[in-house]
């Protein structure tokens, strides 16, 4: 028998509350089909941020809870070995838009009011996006995102002014509510004890301001995108066109703050240690034992309370009749580390699964590979030309990442990718069925793991392998047409 979601399937795991949102007009399945097929389908992303693969239940986890995820996993084709080709966020969602690849970042200069890290910088006005080819084509666009870059960066203003409507909402940045009106005792409460200096306590408080205090979910930064991006679809079912719509939202990035619901699910409840709400970019000894234990608990549930939103928006999503018309696609920019091979963050010179691997979906509006699993080398600059593929719209030429809808029917990308190789900062990464490298853009701090004797990487073995080494080096160069890799000295 066919899985079909629906609203109680996507809700009930986890539990959303109630929320506000445009009542969406419902549109029969029959109509709707009808509708795709004599405009083609309306497109729905649905990007979130920090999201590790290894935290979604529809991916193996076992003791995560990611309903709502694992619902639509089971409509979808899932990639099982995607990783992006630029990070971390900004580089990254470059990437995506563009369809383009960003690394390696031969041409980057520092990009005022971004941070000063290799690949940060804006989009121009006369790029092209995947959003702006189906505008061009009669589609309707939208963005919704609480992203403090794209929603707020100038350098991003282009992406703002070239959609029918974006939405930014604030939480992430800004201030919704004076800082005043949580007490310093409870930003403290919220860091690690190592991270409680004037600047760390400064911006919790805020954050915990903006949140209400984290004590009501619907103040929440990933309950508010959802809910508005409900407002977005709405405009967009008015405007009586086919329908592209970026949903992006940045949790489960840090700081986390999830309501005591959700942390109640992962530890004991009465847990009165400081919560490791953030953390450093660096090894982890700087976190006491408890913390070191909790943070995990803290990421998932951080990780189930974004599920729950997003399952609130598919729910009226699929109770407003759209899913038969619409080609989904959910995916994140990269992982995080908690406290995996001593480490926290996102260090650049921890190219590990952890950090690189990500959840990516893609859906039908038929349904088509519903299921089903692909071990293709799956990127975010391949969202484009699968959803302009899946639309009938031209690709413009720059875009040069892969078509990935033959997937849906069984077959292949027609690029072959037997291996895979991206960047980030001063750092990059090589993958294929047998080898892991990992090393910085001097060719220098080489990390090389063999996935068949050691797929958890543990067992650095660069220095018995130092002639594959220079050949997956001069791989990557061909690849990139390129003499040698950039590196911008420390940053």
């Amino acid at each position: 028998m066919e899985q079909r979601i629906d609203r109680r399937t996507l809700l009930g795991a986890a539990g959303a509350g109630v929320a506000g949102g445009a009542l969406l007009a419902h549109v029969p399945p029959a109509r709707a089909r009808a509708a795709a097929a004599a405009a083609g389908p309306n497109v729905l992303v649905l990007v979130l941020d920090s999201l590790r693969y290894d935290h979604v239940g529809a991916n193996g986890n076992a003791w995560i809870r990611t309903p709502n995820i694992d619902a639509l996993a089971r409509e979808s084709v899932r990639f099982t070995r995607a990783f992006p080709e630029a990070m971390p966020t900004v580089p990254a969602r470059r990437s995506l838009l563009t369809s383009r690849r960003v690394y390696p970042w031969t041409t980057w200069r520092p990009t005022r009011n971004l941070p000063d890290s290799p690949g940060w910088t804006g989009l121009g006005w006369s790029e092209q996006t995947w959003l702006r080819a189906l505008r061009a084509h009669g589609y309707w666009t939208g963005y919704v995102t609480d992203n403090p870059f794209l929603a707020f960066a100038s350098a991003w203003k282009p992406l703002r002014r070239g959609v029918d409507r974006f939405m930014r909402i604030g939480g992430q940045v800004g201030a919704l509510r004076p800082a005043s009106t949580v007490s310093l005792a409870s930003a403290r409460h919220w860091l690690p004890r190592d991270m409680q200096t004037d600047g760390y306590v400064s911006g919790m408080r805020q954050h915990l301001a903006n949140l209400g205090g984290a004590r009501d979910e619907r103040e929440q930064c990933c309950a508010r995108v959802f809910s508005h991006a409900l407002d977005v679809l709405g405009s967009a079912q008015r405007s009586k066109k086919p329908f592209a719509l970026v949903v992006d939202c940045f949790d489960p990035h840090e700081p986390w703050a999830p309501v005591r619901k959700y942390r109640d699910m992962y530890g004991d409840d009465g847990y009165r240690a400081n919560e490791p709400g953030n953390v450093r970019y660096r090894p982890a000894r700087y976190l006491t034992g408890d913390e070191l234990r909790r943070l995990p608990q803290l990421y998932a549930a951080a990780v189930t309370q974004t599920d729950a939103w997003l399952g609130h928006f598919l729910g009226r999503f699929y109770d407003a009749g759209l899913a038969d018309s619409t080609a989904i696609v959910l995916l994140s920019d990269h992982g995080i580390v908690l406290g995996d091979r001593g480490w926290t963050g996102k260090p650049a010179l921890q190219l590990h699964p952890e950090l690189i691997q990500v959840p990516f979906l893609l859906r039908a509006p038929d349904r088509r590979g519903a299921g089903t699993t692909s071990g293709y080398f799956a990127s975010p600059h391949d969202v484009g030309p699968t959803l302009l593929a899946m639309t009938g719209v031209p690709r413009p030429e720059r875009m040069d990442g892969a078509d990935l809808s033959p997937l849906l029917s069984g077959g292949a990308p027609a690029t072959p990718r037997p291996f895979w190789f991206g960047g980030y900062a001063n750092h990059w990464y090589y993958r294929d069925d047998r080898w892991a490298l990992i090393a910085d853009g001097n060719n220098r701090g080489r990390g090389l793991y063999d996935l068949r004797k050691d797929p958890g990487e543990r067992d650095n073995v660069a220095s018995e392998h130092l002639r594959l080494l220079a050949q997956i080096h001069g791989t990557v160069l061909r690849a990139a047409g390129l003499k040698r890799l950039p590196y911008f000295g420390a940053r």
